[in-house]
């Protein structure tokens, strides 16, 4: 599931992802058997993107996600106000500013 996930958000902008393996815990209880619990190996996945992408990308994340049915997982957005380490990532941000995929608010934070 966390390729497809992944693979959405790129389709509508994302540029990249960092996956963490992680364990959940929800409503449900874990399932059993014979005294061990058996638990699903899950991903964290976070994508950092402009703000004009959020609300696309996290949409493709739902769909691919099939969030719609208990337990495959949740998607949320948080505001970035400082990142470092991106400089690979800059050049597709100016292809989408040259192109005009980039609103003039987001477009005077690039400089």
């Amino acid at each position: 599931m966390t390729e497809r996930i992944v693979d959405a958000a790129k389709a509508v902008g994302a540029t990249g992802s960092t996956k963490i393996p992680s364990h959940g815990t929800g409503i449900h209880e874990a399932k059993t058997f014979f005294g061990l619990t058996l638990e699903a190996q899950t991903d964290l996945v976070l994508f950092l993107s402009e703000e004009h992408l959020g609300e696309t990308v996290i949409k493709a994340i739902y769909t691919a996600g099939r969030f719609d049915k208990p337990g495959t997982g949740i998607a949320f957005v948080l505001p970035v106000d400082q990142a470092s380490g991106l400089e690979s990532q800059m050049e597709s941000y100016k292809k989408c500013q040259l192109n005009g995929k980039v609103s003039e608010t987001d477009r005077d934070d690039i400089k």
